[in-house]
């Protein structure tokens, strides 16, 4: 199947310029990422398709167990969600169903209709309206951008999409959205050594027969099958690599907060304001059973300011004393966690 950023779709000039700057990166990254950001989490595949993703985007696709099948061409247009499942949640607002051309892209074809997301996006499932709404209103206004400083085609679709969108149709998407269920999405695995991987649909996939090789101080998080990924599959969970511990050193930090450099006083535990179980508490949004690659970007993005506003304004003296291990222990035990 051609994946959506390799697919020639029918949209704007402005929309095919931004997909293109924003995916045109080659399969490995350069180590070294501005500003010191760890370029490994920040996957981007070539834009040139494959032959093992290149397919007759007539062709019909099935995903057991749903009884649909879908054209192959529609997996790759950002103004169709592919609902596997329809049964499985209300009916879709027009702005998560198809969005509306030239520049409002579908929210269900990048959070799924069932708002369970990928690595590279957000989850919304269960997530507050009103926060759902104000980060539509962060990405308009500048408040919200991505901390790798090049070109990440995620958050960058989203600023394009929120200077189009009405408030209508984000109150609309947000509301729907936050009447979902967030379903287990990851499994955190501890090790110490991890598959070596090549990069699709920016997300890690598993060489096969390719070995492994050290971890080390990263979180990598994989598609097990990536034909079910590309078909935008809900229902499959994805694989997150954490060095050994970092459940357990979360877990403390969650819990406790960290000291503050030159203070007597702990920062802020995660748990005075995400709750106990890390689920949510009122307008604050859960954390538990999130991706944990999503999670780490948010981090960064608060600790070197890319991510301010009102969620800015407390997460970014807390992250700011957060070194790139903390977070990865943080966002692994978050994770591992029911949502």
């Amino acid at each position: 199947m051609v994946p959506w950023y390799h697919a020639k779709r029918r949209v704007s000039r402005i929309s095919v310029a931004l997909i293109v700057m924003c995916l045109g990166a080659a399969t490995l990254r350069a180590e070294t990422a501005p500003d010191a950001m760890p370029a490994w989490l920040f996957p981007m595949s070539s834009p040139e398709p494959s032959a093992s993703t290149t397919v007759d985007e007539r062709s019909r696709v099935h995903l057991p167990p749903s009884e649909l099948t879908f054209r192959a061409a529609q997996l790759t247009d950002l103004f169709y969600a592919p609902d596997w499942f329809p049964r499985a949640h209300g009916p879709m607002p027009e702005v998560v169903a198809h969005g509306r051309r030239p520049d409002v892209y579908a929210c269900g074809y990048c959070h799924l209709p069932s708002g369970q997301g990928r690595p590279e996006n957000s989850s919304l499932a269960g997530l507050p309206a009103a926060y759902i709404e104000q980060q539509v209103a962060d990405f308009k206004s500048g408040d919200r951008r991505s901390p790798w400083r090049g070109s990440y085609g995620p958050p960058d679709l989203m600023i394009h999409l929120s200077a189009f969108v009405t408030p209508e149709e984000v109150a609309s998407a947000a509301e729907y959205f936050s009447k979902l269920r967030l379903r287990p999405r990851v499994r955190v695995v501890e090790n110490s050594r991890v598959p070596r991987a090549r990069v699709e649909g920016l997300v890690y996939i598993a060489i096969r027969g390719g070995g492994d090789e050290e971890l080390g101080e990263r979180m990598l998080e994989f598609a097990p099958d990536p034909q079910r990924h590309e078909s935008r599959d809900e229902t499959m969970r994805y694989i997150a690599y954490a060095p050994v511990g970092s459940i357990r050193r979360g877990r403390s930090l969650a819990a406790a907060g960290i000291r503050l450099a030159g203070g007597e006083h702990p920062s802020l535990a995660c748990v005075s304001c995400h709750g106990a179980t890390l689920r949510g508490v009122g307008a604050i949004p859960g954390l538990a059973g999130r991706s944990p690659s999503y999670l780490l970007r948010q981090l960064l993005a608060f600790k070197i300011g890319t991510r301010v506003g009102q969620t800015g304004v407390t997460m970014k003296p807390i992250a700011a004393n957060l070194q790139l291990g903390d977070m990865i222990d943080a966002v692994a035990y978050a994770a591992s966690l029911p949502p």
